[in-house]
C-alpha cells in the first residue's frame, strides 16, 4: 500500500522544489512521536476512503491548496473516488486468440443437421424408433423378395437333365457335402502319352481392345468343333486296347464332376463299366456340350424355352460365342504348330478350328490310372518359349439381370466386373479353370463380350480380353486341386466296386446331391453317332434374313464393322 503524503512545492528558477522530509533512522516508516517539519503545510485536506471503494486517482495535481484551506477544501471527500463514467469508458484488452470448436470446421458438416434443432429428448427417441421400423420393413421386403426369386429359380430349373426311366434302378445317392471333405493328391506334372491336332498362333493385338476400339465378333461358318464323346475318340480306343489305364475321360467330364458342389443346374454322365476298365462318357446333345449363363445367379431367368434370356437360350448362344471367338482371336496368317499326329476327328479336306489335343495320364493309385483328352486352342512365343493357351469368353446378355453394365464398368472396375462374373457363373468359371489346369495351360485367356443390343442376339462385339494363370486363378476362386481329384478318387472307386454294364450319375435337379442308375446296356444307342456334329447342332447363327428381322432395335454400326462381317460371312 502506498501513503501519499501531500507536500509543499516551491518553484524557483531551476524547477520545483520539495520540502523537507524526516527520516527514520531506527526502522521502518515514519519516525515515532512528533515530528515537526521545516515548511510543513498546516491544515492539508486529506480524503479517507474504505478498502471496498475504488480509486480513482491517488494524487490531484491540477487542484491549488491555498495556505489557508476553507471549509469548501476540507469538504472534498470524494475527489479521489472512482467516476461511475470512467468506469464504463474501461475496457480489457485481450490478445489472445479466440478458442477453436472442439471438433473442428469438418466436425460441423459431418455431424446429424437435426442436432442443429432444439428438439427434446422424446422427440429423439421417437425419430429413431420410427428409423428402426423403416429400416426392418426394408430387411423384411429384401428377404421376402430372395426367397420369391429363389423360389421361382427352383421352379424354372426343377427339371432333370435326362427323363428318368421306370426300369432304371437307383443305387446310390451322394450329397454335395461329402465332397467337401475329400482330399487326394496325384503326381504333378502327369505324364504325356500323345499331342494331336494342330495350333494357331494368338494375336496379342487382341489384348490392347477397349470400349473405344472394340471389335465385331465374326463368324466362322467353315470351320469344324468337334464334341466327341470318350468312347467314339479313336486314339483312347487304342490306348484302352493297350492297357495304358484303367479309367478313361475327357476334360470336359473331369471338369464337370470336379465342380460338381458348384452346380446348380442338373447334368448327367455315363459310366460303362467293361472288364476291369471304366468309360465316362457323355450323352450326344447333353448340357456338356453347352455353356450354362447365369448359373448361380439369385435373379431369375425367364422361364419361356423362346425367349431369347431363357436358360436354354442363353446356354446356344454363349456356346456360339465361344467357339466364334475362340477362333477369331488368332493370327490366321497361315503359320501353325503341328503334333505328332493330326486332328483324329477330321476328314480329309475339313478347316478345323484351331485345338490341339493332350492325351494325358495320371495315377490313382499302384492298379488304378486315368487317362484324359485334353484341350488346348492356341499358342503363343514368350521370351523364347512356347506357351499354351485356353480361349473362353463371358458374355453379357442384359445388363438388369447382371446389375453391372460392362461398358460403364470394364474400363475402370475390372474387378468387380469380374467379380460379378464369379457371382453369376461360379460353376462354368471353375470348369473352365480346371481344364486349363488339367492341360497344363501356361494362360487362361478371357473375352468379354456383349450384344450389340440388348434385344439382339445375333450380334456381339468384343469389349476386352484378358489373360490369367491356371493356378493363381484357381486360388483366387477359391478351387482347391486336392479337393478336386478327391472327388475323382472316390467316384471312380465307387464304380470300381459295381458290376460289369452301363450306369448314369444324374445330379439332382433340385438337391445338392448326385444319384447313380444302373441303366440296361442298349440306352442311349440310338444318339450316339462316331460322326461329327452336323452344322445345324453346331449352334450356327440363323440366316441374314432372320437376324435382319431381329436387328431393327438394334444401335448402328460403322462402316468398317460391316465390311468386317460381310468378308467373315463369304
Amino acid at each position: 500500500m502506498i501513503f501519499c503524503v501531500p507536500m509543499k512545492l516551491k518553484r524557483s528558477n531551476m524547477g520545483f522544489e520539495i520540502g523537507h522530509v524526516p527520516s527514520n533512522r531506527d526502522g521502518w516508516g515514519p519516525p515515532e512521536g512528533p515530528v515537526v517539519l521545516e515548511n510543513q503545510l498546516q491544515n492539508v485536506p486529506y480524503a479517507p476512503y474504505s478498502k471496498s471503494e475504488k480509486l480513482g486517482r491517488i494524487a490531484d495535481w491540477s487542484r491549488n491548496y491555498s495556505a489557508h484551506p476553507s471549509a469548501r477544501d476540507s469538504s472534498a471527500v470524494f475527489d479521489f473516488s472512482l467516476d461511475d463514467a470512467d468506469d464504463e469508458s474501461f475496457r480489457l484488452v485481450d490478445g489472445k486468440p479466440p478458442p477453436r470448436p472442439k471438433f473442428g470446421p469438418k466436425w460441423r458438416f459431418h455431424q446429424n443437421p437435426h442436432r442443429h434443432l432444439p428438439q427434446r429428448k422424446d422427440e429423439e427417441v421417437e425419430a429413431r424408433r420410427r428409423e428402426a421400423e423403416k429400416k426392418m420393413l426394408r430387411r423384411d421386403r429384401l428377404f421376402n423378395q430372395n426367397r420369391a426369386n429363389a423360389q421361382r429359380r427352383d421352379a424354372a430349373s426343377f427339371k432333370s437333365s435326362v427323363d428318368i426311366q421306370p426300369e432304371w434302378t437307383m443305387l446310390d445317392q451322394i450329397p454335395f457335402s461329402t465332397f467337401s471333405k475329400l482330399a487326394f493328391s496325384v503326381p504333378d506334372p502327369p505324364e504325356d502319352l500323345l499331342m494331336c491336332g494342330a495350333l494357331e498362333f494368338y494375336d496379342r493385338s487382341y489384348d490392347r481392345i477397349n470400349l473405344k476400339n472394340e471389335h465385331r465378333l465374326e463368324r466362322f461358318k467353315t470351320r469344324n468343333f468337334f464334341k466327341v464323346t470318350t468312347t467314339d475318340d479313336p486314339v483312347i480306343r487304342r490306348l484302352a486296347n493297350e492297357d495304358h489305364a484303367t479309367v478313361f475321360a475327357t476334360d470336359a467330364i473331369l471338369a464337370t464332376l470336379m465342380c460338381a458342389p458348384r452346380s446348380v443346374y442338373s447334368w448327367d454322365i455315363v459310366v460303362q463299366r467293361v472288364g476291369n476298365k471304366l468309360f465316362f462318357d457323355k450323352r450326344d446333345g447333353s448340357q456338356l456340350d453347352l455353356l450354362s449363363v447365369n448359373e448361380t445367379s439369385q435373379e431369375p431367368l425367364p422361364e419361356a424355352k423362346e425367349d431369347i434370356n431363357s436358360a436354354h437360350s442363353l446356354s446356344v448362344e454363349a456356346a456360339y460365342i465361344n467357339q466364334n471367338f475362340s477362333q477369331q482371336v488368332l493370327t490366321r496368317d497361315g503359320n501353325k504348330l503341328t503334333f505328332e499326329e493330326p486332328n483324329p476327328f477330321a476328314s480329309e479336306g475339313d478347316e478345323v478350328a484351331s485345338v490341339a489335343y493332350r492325351y494325358r495320364r495320371w495315377k490313382l493309385d499302384n492298379e488304378t490310372s486315368l487317362i484324359a483328352r485334353c484341350e488346348v486352342h492356341s499358342v503363343i512365343d514368350a521370351r523364347g518359349q512356347r506357351s499354351f493357351l485356353t480361349l473362353n469368353a463371358l458374355n453379357e446378355f442384359d445388363p438388369k439381370y447382371s446389375g453391372v453394365d460392362w461398358r460403364q464398368k470394364l474400363e475402370t472396375q475390372k474387378g468387380a466386373v469380374l467379380a460379378t462374373e464369379l457371382k453369376n457363373n461360379t460353376n462354368k468359371l471353375a470348369k473352365w479353370t480346371v481344364q486349363a489346369l488339367l492341360a497344363s495351360a501356361d494362360v487362361m485367356k478371357l473375352g468379354y463380350v456383349s450384344r450389340l443390343h440388348p434385344r439382339d442376339h445375333f450380334k456381339h462385339v468384343i469389349l476386352s480380353v484378358q489373360g490369367y494363370k491356371p493356378r493363381e486363378f484357381a486360388s483366387q476362386i477359391n478351387l482347391n486341386t486336392s479337393n478336386m481329384w478327391g472327388i475323382v478318387k472316390s467316384i471312380v472307386d465307387l464304380c470300381m466296386k459295381l458290376n460289369e454294364g452301363k450306369y448314369i450319375l444324374v445330379k439332382d435337379p433340385s438337391k445338392p446331391q448326385v444319384r447313380i442308375y444302373e441303366v440296361p446296356m442298349d440306352a442311349f444307342e440310338n444318339d450316339y453317332v462316331e460322326e461329327p456334329l452336323p452344322e445345324e447342332e453346331q449352334l450356327q447363327p440363323p440366316t441374314e434374313e432372320e437376324a435382319a428381322d431381329s436387328a431393327t432395335a438394334a444401335a448402328p454400326v460403322s462402316k468398317d464393322d460391316e465390311e468386317k462381317d460381310v468378308d467373315a460371312d463369304v
